[in-house]
C-alpha cells in the first residue's frame, strides 16, 4: 500500500469518526448524559475531520451557535485543503521541473 493510499483511508477514517462523533453527541446532549468534551470534537478537525466534523455539525445541528465551532471548524478544514493544494502544487512542480 503507498503513501497516498495510506492517506486517503486515513482521511476517511477520521471524517467518519467526526461525522460519528458529533451524531454521538447531540444524541448525548438530546439525552443530557455525560458528553464528548468540547476539547475532543475541536482536535479532530485540527487533524482533519473538518468535513466530516462540519457535516455532523449542519446535519444534526449541533454546536452550530459555539463560535469556536462554526468559526474553527470550517477555518481547519479550509487550512487542511490549502495544505493538499499546495502540496500537490510543490509535488506537481518539483516532479517536472
Amino acid at each position: 500500500m503507498n503513501t497516498r493510499t495510506i492517506l486517503i483511508i486515513y482521511y476517511i477514517l477520521v471524517n467518519l469518526i467526526g461525522l460519528g462523533l458529533m451524531a454521538f453527541d447531540k444524541v448525548r446532549a438530546m439525552e443530557r448524559k455525560f458528553r464528548i468534551p468540547e476539547s475532543v470534537l475541536l482536535i479532530l478537525p485540527l487533524i482533519g475531520s473538518g468535513a466530516g466534523s462540519l457535516l455532523g455539525m449542519l446535519l444534526f445541528h449541533h454546536k452550530t451557535r459555539r463560535p469556536a465551532f462554526r468559526i474553527g471548524v470550517p477555518l481547519m478544514l479550509l487550512a487542511h485543503i490549502l495544505f493538499w493544494v499546495l502540496l500537490i502544487a510543490t509535488a506537481r512542480s518539483v516532479v517536472f521541473h
